[in-house]
């Protein structure tokens, strides 16, 4: 948060976190993989953005966008695992009946 101190790890993954408060009071908190600061920061901003007034407008312009992008990214996954999907079948043996 202050850019102070050891590195923070979160088991063997490096974590950024970041905590803001708006001057509107609002308080918001994100932690990200990696060291990208911009990125935790920009991450609490929409938290605490979240908490607000403005909700409505940064759910549906930020999250939901997100949210989709992701659902798609995840599906694309899926399918292209679904493709090296192996079936394995056991043949019975005459002596075995």
């Amino acid at each position: 948060m202050g850019a102070q101190g050891d590195a923070f790890n979160l088991g063997e993954m490096t974590v950024t976190r970041c905590s803001v408060q708006l001057d509107t009071g609002e308080v918001g908190h994100s932690y990200v993989q990696g060291r990208d600061r911009g990125h935790a920061e920009r991450a609490a901003i929409i938290d605490a953005l979240l908490q607000g007034p403005r909700y409505e407008e940064v759910f549906s312009t930020i999250i939901l966008p997100l949210s989709n992008l992701h659902s798609d990214r995840m599906d694309v996954r899926s399918r292209k695992a679904a493709a090296t999907k192996v079936d394995f079948f056991t043949m019975v043996r005459g002596e075995d009946s």
